[in-house]
């Protein structure tokens, strides 16, 4: 029988760069490939294509796959399970290492072809196989990955689950417990209940929200918080601003049909509003809605010029910045470097958390403190997070019930609420739960 390892390569002391390598015998799935933004300042709409792998190592930014040049095997397949860039940001600079299929969904594909296609450094001659969530793909004889579909806060998320000779592991990274989305379909419990039933090995599970009670709410809840506070006022004359993740479809298709109802013209701005969008939209997301996009920065700033011109209360901008990030549309408006003027009264809404990282914290800080100057209305945290909080985690452990545990995608206050979690279901740390730090590498008995 095949010995199998999980080489924690990215991602298991941190949120983001996530890389796992998963090796059966002397053959190696790797699952993601992504960045840590805060590193160095990357944001939506930062340009990585020109920066050298070994810098963007050194800061901390990409993972150190230096570790796979001791490891004994073969990349047979990279695998990844959606499409944010803490998980497939990292592809165009470290793929070409490995003479290996790049295996994703349709969305997820999409935007890693273009990342391939905009890397100005490297040429990555990676196959790209597009499998679909429920499909399957022989990787050798006697490994199969398949994707199982859930949600996230990104079209086309899957659970992977990679079946060797002596048995299923399934890799977690991200996910929530969604059964009333707003756009795609609930996660496929009936598959993963069978998987339980079947024998799972082990679970590689993200971590980023387990240190919060409760249960992530529905993307459903999101849209009536995002309609409540755009259509819930009678300021219908102000000038009205939105920020929020520029991969979230679901959330951007909430908002445009907010501003028909509004009566006003939804404008999508930043260089990342229009990839991700335009993206949806080959892929089959979204439709050609009455939405104007803008991503160069000449381009932004006519539109905002536009709007100044003819009136804040025809439009509906929707920014990239949400986080704060210097360069980012929402600064530039903050620090007076567009045409838009933020008026006394005028509303900015933040449909988004704040991605757990200090500098994040400073920079959404600064700029709500440079809108609210400008007289601007600050309305926060019109959001629902993409993440699993501490009872779907639970829900997830009784529903596939793995043999052992491993969480990653996270730090160690968030690993170390999620074993508080799954004490209380019966797993014990260092026997089947198991704390493992970038570089290190746990064999599964």
């Amino acid at each position: 029988m095949k010995d199998i390892a999980i080489i924690a390569v990215g991602g298991y002391e941190e949120i983001g760069r996530n890389m796992t390598a998963i090796k059966i015998g002397k053959d190696i799935v790797v699952m993601d490939m992504g960045i840590r933004l805060d590193r160095v300042q990357i944001h939506e709409d930062t340009d990585l294509e020109s920066l050298q792998p070994a810098d963007l190592i050194k800061l901390g930014a990409i993972p150190d796959d230096s570790i796979m040049e001791n490891v004994d095997g073969t990349v047979r397949a990279i695998a990844c399970t959606h499409g944010h860039l803490d998980h497939i940001g990292a592809i165009s600079k470290l793929a070409h290492k490995y003479h290996a299929p790049i295996i994703a969904t349709p969305f997820t594909a999409d935007l890693i072809n273009q990342e391939i296609k905009s890397e100005k450094i490297f040429g990555v001659k990676n196959p790209l196989q597009v499998l679909k969530a429920g499909e399957r793909f022989q990787v050798t004889s006697d490994i199969e990955l398949e994707f199982i579909r859930v949600q996230h806060s990104i079209v086309d998320c899957v659970f992977a689950a990679i079946h060797t000779p002596k048995g299923t592991i399934v890799y977690a990274n991200d996910f929530k417990i969604d059964r009333s989305p707003t756009l795609g379909e609930p996660p496929d419990f009936a598959r993963l209940r069978a998987l339980g039933k079947q024998g799972v090995l082990a679970l590689i599970t993200e971590t980023t929200n387990a240190s919060i009670s409760g249960k992530t709410p529905s993307e459903r809840i999101a849209k009536d918080l995002v309609w409540d506070v755009l259509l819930g006022t009678e300021e219908s004359k102000a000038g009205v601003m939105v920020t929020t993740f520029s991969s979230h479809i679901a959330r951007i298709r909430a908002i445009i049909e907010a501003a028909h109802k509004m009566g006003r013209k939804p404008v999508l701005l930043g260089r990342s509003m229009e990839k991700y969008w335009t993206t949806a939209v080959r892929t089959g997301y979204a439709g050609k809605e009455d939405v104007a996009f803008f991503g160069r920065r000449k381009s932004v700033d006519n539109a905002l010029k536009r709007i100044m011109t003819e009136g804040k209360d025809k439009y509906l901008p929707i920014m990239t910045g949400h986080q704060g990030e210097p360069g980012a549309i929402l600064s530039r408006v903050a620090n007076g470097e567009t045409d838009y003027l933020v008026e006394s009264g005028d509303r900015v809404i933040f449909s988004a958390g704040i991605i757990p990282q200090p500098l994040n914290v400073s920079n959404r800080h600064t700029v709500v403190t440079k809108l609210k100057m400008r007289g601007g209305r600050y309305y926060d945290n019109v959001h629902v997070s993409g993440h699993a909080s501490q009872e779907d985690h639970w829900e997830l452990l009784r529903m596939i019930q793995p043999e052992h545990v491993i969480p990653s995608h996270g730090n160690l206050v968030s690993h170390t609420s999620y074993l508080k979690m799954a004490e209380e279901t019966g797993y014990s740390l260092g026997t089947n739960f198991h704390l493992v730090r970038n570089g290190q590498e746990l064999l599964i008995d």
